[in-house]
């Protein structure tokens, strides 16, 4: 008979209302205004690429639904040694993607699409290595989701055309990175 923990009850169940509160107005409760600034173009790039609102939903609230799960495990303990350094090698990857896709839209033709793509996949990777043991396979599904959107070459090939149509959500997507990088956040 398995032993029964209030406390791993209590985080599931944290984790489940918070998977079902992904919504616009109750997430402003766990995520700054800076990100949510960056999830509303990022939302924006999404729809507006695939020309279809319900995926570009989906991955934004996929999106939040990881991060809020991450947080709640972060929160109650539940990385071990081995996991908090992954995290930590997690942090630094996405802080390097930060300053990488910040560089490519400052500095005029260093993008480098093969760069940023293998960037978000490493993330990717570390973070699926991560919750390996703590999230559902359908969580793990979804960061699948998120990362592989973003990663798509296409996307990133057109989100970082200096003359096509998300010149001006890239401008505000790199200026909240930085805000965030300055802030320590990441």
């Amino acid at each position: 008979m398995e032993a029964f923990s209030s406390k791993d009850m209590a985080m599931k169940a944290q984790k489940k209302i918070l998977s079902t509160m992904a919504t616009k107005s109750s997430v402003q409760m766990f995520i700054d205004d800076t990100t949510s600034e960056i999830l509303d173009e990022l939302y924006k790039v999404s729809k507006e690429y695939t020309g279809n609102k319900t995926e570009a939903q989906k991955v934004i609230k996929n999106l939040i639904k990881i991060a809020v799960k991450i947080g709640v495990l972060f929160r109650n303990n539940r990385f071990s040694k081995e996991e908090l350094g992954v995290a930590q090698d997690f942090k630094k990857k996405l802080h390097t993607g930060a300053m990488t896709a910040i560089s490519f839209h400052e500095v005029d033709f260093t993008f480098d699409k093969t760069v940023m793509a293998d960037l978000l996949s490493n993330c990717r990777d570390l973070l699926l290595k991560l919750v390996n043991t703590h999230l559902t396979p359908k969580s793990h599904g979804r960061i699948n989701h998120v990362f592989n959107h973003y990663s798509d070459p296409q996307l990133l090939s057109q989100l970082y055309d200096p003359n096509g149509p998300f010149k001006p959500s890239l401008t505000k997507i790199c200026k909240g990175l930085n805000k965030l990088v300055e802030d320590g956040t990441i």
